[in-house]
């Protein structure tokens, strides 16, 4: 049960996307908008400027999508998980903390390519590496190594980070292939540091 009075009746809600992790922004909820949230499955903030409820999307049609939702230790913070629908903020950004890329564009990466698995299409450079096996999945991943490697050791960033992207893009294709997911890899890591 959330705590409203401590804060005088209103408590931060962080807008956070469930895909990316990106903090998309920050709003102030009632008791009043927090039911309607959870009712409508779309984000409503208690507009302090409007001194009214305000449902995010309401003019544009870019709502809050509400995938889960996460309260503080002290019961008077939320973290509200969503899938955008569009911009988050006014100005037309994704975020309204005005970065100008998403930071955490791998988990996005990975849905792609998790969609292009379920979805194939004809077009799509993974469905024609899939359609290729197992073998030269892995093939590919040996060649970007070797590629990154050679670039690393020409000193040149730009063909670096060009080779270690591609490395990185067909290692996910290639875990995506062994069905073995991100998350496995970072609990791995996780706990190789402990």
């Amino acid at each position: 049960m959330l705590d409203f009075e401590k804060s005088g009746g209103l408590i931060p809600a962080i807008i956070q996307d469930a895909q990316t992790l990106e903090v998309l922004m920050l709003g102030y909820m009632n008791q009043e908008a927090w039911e309607k949230t959870q009712t409508d499955g779309r984000v409503t903030f208690f507009s302090r400027s409007k001194n009214r409820l305000w449902t995010k999307g309401e003019e544009s049609g870019h709502f809050l999508e509400v995938v889960g939702t996460h309260i503080d230790c002290d019961r008077d913070t939320l973290l509200i998980k969503v899938q955008p629908k569009g911009p988050t903020c006014h100005t037309g950004s994704r975020s309204c903390f005005n970065t100008d890329y998403n930071q955490n564009f791998i988990f996005e990466l990975v849905n792609i390519i998790n969609n292009r698995y379920e979805f194939p299409t004809a077009d799509s450079y993974v469905n024609r590496l899939r359609e290729r096996g197992l073998n030269k999945i892995a093939q590919k991943v040996g060649e970007e190594a070797v590629e990154t490697v050679i670039a690393a050791l020409a000193e040149r960033e730009v063909d670096f980070v060009n080779e270690a992207s591609d490395l990185l893009f067909h290692l996910l294709v290639l875990l995506r292939e062994k069905a073995v997911s991100l998350e496995t890899i970072t609990k791995n890591l996780e706990s190789r540091h402990q």
